[in-house]
């Protein structure tokens, strides 16, 4: 092939893949789909350390419901935990300490049972068997657990008065020295 025939196929196939990118951008511009389409408008809160909790009302264990916004003011753990997750049986007993030294300052414990994977009966022999004193909500269809993004079992969330998630804590055991130091932190900030 000669210089000159090269020419002419080459500008062709410059041509062509110009033609080829500007369809697929222009495909692209007016095929998506709008994010108040798909999310119903604003993201749900982050549940990482800095962000609001995520809000949620949930039947507790015994009777009643607990709604996590309505315990603004107070400082609150949320521990998301199964009974037969051995380092949830493993910390609960520091939780319950903790809570029982600190609930009169303005602590609550909500100890969300993942009763999607565990079952409430379960559930309740956990509680009678360590003598849990504080609420223990049941996420019976897993709808707070995939909102707080849960990856593993124990998981606490140490929130401030505001509602903001200070700290995450993704597995356990957890010691009470550890627990203790956050909730005292927490309940030291003004309201």
């Amino acid at each position: 092939m000669t210089e000159a025939t090269l020419l002419p196929s080459s500008r062709r196939w410059t041509i062509l893949t110009i033609i080829v990118l500007a369809l697929g951008v222009g495909w692209t511009l007016l095929s998506r789909v709008p994010p108040a389409a798909t999310s119903g408008g604003a993201p749900p809160p982050s549940p990482r350390e800095g962000f609001s909790a995520p809000d949620f009302t949930l039947d507790v264990l015994g009777g009643g419901q607990v709604t996590l916004s309505d315990l603004r003011g107070k400082v609150v753990v949320v521990n998301l935990w199964a009974s037969w997750c051995p380092p949830c049986r493993a910390e609960m007993p520091a939780i319950e300490n903790v809570y029982r030294v600190y609930k009169d300052q303005g602590l609550v414990v909500l100890g969300v049972n993942t009763t999607f994977q565990d079952s409430e009966a379960d559930a309740a022999a956990f509680v009678q068997n360590f003598g849990l004193t504080f609420p223990v909500p049941l996420d019976r269809t897993g709808a707070v657990s995939a909102r707080y993004l849960l990856r593993g079992l124990p998981t606490t969330f140490f929130v401030d008065r505001r509602g903001v998630i200070r700290t995450v804590v993704v597995g356990g055991p957890m010691n009470e020295a550890t627990i203790q130091s956050k909730v005292e932190d927490l309940l030291q900030e003004s309201p």
